[in-house]
C-alpha cells in the first residue's frame, strides 16, 4: 500500500475498522476517495450562437443543410445559407450566403447574392451580386450591383418599381402621327 501516493491501489480491497475500536486506535490514511463526476452540462440551443450572422446582417436565419419548399416570409432582414425551393418574399433585406442554393422567385427590398440562385429577383431598393454567386433569372431594380467574377444569366431591368396608381395611356397610331406632323409643318 503506497501511503503518499494519490491513487489507490487497484487490487487492494477497502479495509474496514470495526466501530468499537476506531475511537481508541487511529485511522490509517488511505488514498482519497473519489465521486462520481456528473456528465458535463449540455449546452441549450438558445445557448448556441450560429457562426454566420451577425445581427445587422439579419435577424432570421436558415443555416447548411436546412430544405424548405413552398412560399417564406420575412417581417425583417433574413440571412439564407440552406436550400429554398419555392418564393421568398421580405419587406426588408435578404442575404444569400455562400453555401445557399435557391431555387425560387424573390421580392425584398433589397437582395444580396453570394451562393447559387435560380429564379427572378426583383428589389425595391438594391441587388447586389457578389463575385462567389451563380444567379440564372432576370432581374429588376433601381440599383444593381455586379462584382467582379459573379455568374449571371438572365435579363435586367433598373427601373423604379411601377406604382398601380399610375396609369399610362397609349394613343393610338392614327393620334399620334397628325400631332408629329403639325410639329414639323410650324418648324
Amino acid at each position: 500500500m503506497a501511503l503518499f501516493n494519490k491513487e489507490p491501489e487497484k487490487n487492494q480491497k477497502p479495509q474496514s475498522v470495526p466501530a468499537s475500536s476506531s475511537a481508541s486506535t487511529p485511522a490509517v490514511a488511505q488514498g482519497p476517495t473519489l465521486a462520481p463526476v456528473p456528465p458535463a452540462p449540455v449546452p441549450h440551443t438558445s445557448q448556441i450562437k450560429p457562426s454566420a450572422p451577425a445581427p445587422s446582417e439579419g435577424r432570421a436565419y436558415l443555416d447548411r443543410g436546412s430544405k424548405i419548399s413552398g412560399k417564406i416570409g420575412f417581417e425583417g432582414p433574413a440571412r439564407i445559407d440552406g436550400e429554398v425551393d419555392g418564393e421568398i418574399i421580405a419587406k426588408d433585406a435578404i442575404a444569400i450566403g455562400e453555401s445557399a442554393t435557391v431555387t425560387a422567385q424573390i421580392r425584398a427590398a433589397s437582395v444580396t447574392v453570394a451562393g447559387k440562385v435560380s429564379g427572378d429577383i426583383v428589389a425595391t431598393q438594391r441587388i447586389e451580386i457578389r463575385p462567389s454567386a451563380r444567379v440564372m433569372g432576370n432581374l429588376s431594380a433601381p440599383v444593381l450591383v455586379v462584382h467582379e467574377g459573379a455568374q449571371f444569366e438572365g435579363h435586367c431591368s433598373m427601373q423604379p418599381e411601377v406604382r398601380d396608381d399610375r396609369k399610362v395611356t397609349v394613343f393610338p397610331k392614327e393620334e399620334r402621327i397628325p400631332q408629329a406632323a403639325g410639329a414639323q409643318k410650324q418648324a
